[in-house]
């Protein structure tokens, strides 16, 4: 008997121990802290972001129709209302992850407008996911759904998979096919350069070398149809790049004549080869550095 309770106070010493040693359990999200979070998967948590890199959405030129639609689906969203995630694909550099920000700032403004400056409580929360964190994003999703309080946009990047890669499986079921789906109080949005987010190489191969073609391909294709909004962005007319260093030369205060902006805008545009929203933004850039000004936004 003696043993018994001798080995007993060992064990009991033992467990003591371990638990003095274990990490103690990670802090509940705090999501007064900012508007918006980066999801770190290791170790797990949400990093606030005080200052947001972003342009306002009047200066997102020629994707008036698109802006509209996503800045629709997103005031929904945040009054509680049904809405859907959204894909916005297409050019490189015409505006895809800008206009997400600039919705999420435009609505949580809105917001804020009508609960008369009140706090971000409740507010709508914009969350960037990093394309090699997707496989952890049931974790993330297990925090806001906690947060009852509060409507969270989860904003991807850059999403594509490529060959071998099976992590879109798991974004499936997340997005629309699991038992739980989403919570009530998360959207999805993503910005890609490919329509289904698979490269076509990839596709074509699925096709030749899969027993039923139609199925394999199918698997691959039915990711993209979980996203009900398909936003498509498409190469800009030299008009449009010429609007956009116009609106960023007119909102910076840059001070130059037209007939000059216009000819170093379009200068630069040949020497990068595009008249995209990213040139025109770099050509700002140089031009504002040039004469001295500032350009960040407030």
């Amino acid at each position: 008997m003696t043993k018994l309770n001798d080995d007993a106070a060992i064990l009991e010493r033992i467990a003591a121990a371990l638990e003095r040693l274990s990490p103690p359990p990670p802090k509940a999200p705090d999501f007064d802290a900012a508007d918006a979070f980066v999801w770190q998967s290791e170790p797990e948590g949400f990093q606030p972001v005080a200052h947001v890199n972003r342009v306002p959405l009047s200066l997102l030129k020629g994707v008036d129709r698109t802006a509209e639609e996503l800045l629709a689906n997103t005031e929904r969203f945040a009054r509680g209302l049904p809405a859907n995630n959204a894909l916005l694909w297409g050019a490189r550099g015409m505006g895809k992850s800008s206009l997400v920000k600039a919705a999420h700032a435009e609505v949580g403004l809105r917001l804020k407008a009508e609960s008369n400056g009140g706090t971000s409580s409740g507010a709508l929360k914009l969350v960037e996911i990093h394309r090699e964190d997707i496989a952890t994003l049931p974790r993330c999703l297990h925090h806001m759904k906690a947060a009852a309080d509060c409507r969270f946009i989860v904003f991807c990047d850059d999403l594509s998979f490529d060959h071998d890669d099976t992590s879109y499986k798991s974004l499936k079921a997340v997005l629309d096919g699991g038992i739980e789906g989403r919570p009530v109080n998360v959207i999805f949005y993503a910005t890609s350069n490919r329509r289904h987010l698979m490269p076509r190489d990839m596709m074509e191969n699925e096709r030749s070398t899969a027993i039923n073609p139609s199925e394999a391909v199918e698997e691959k294709v039915s990711l993209s149809d979980r996203f009900g909004l398909w936003l498509g962005f498409h190469n800009g007319s030299q008009d449009q790049y010429l609007d956009m260093v116009r609106g960023y030369a007119k909102y910076f205060d840059l001070g130059i004549e037209d007939n000059e902006l216009r000819r170093q805008a379009l200068e630069w545009s040949m020497t990068r080869g595009g008249r995209s929203g990213r040139v025109a933004w770099q050509f700002i850039q140089d031009l504002a550095g040039r004469l001295g000004k500032d350009t960040r936004v407030e």
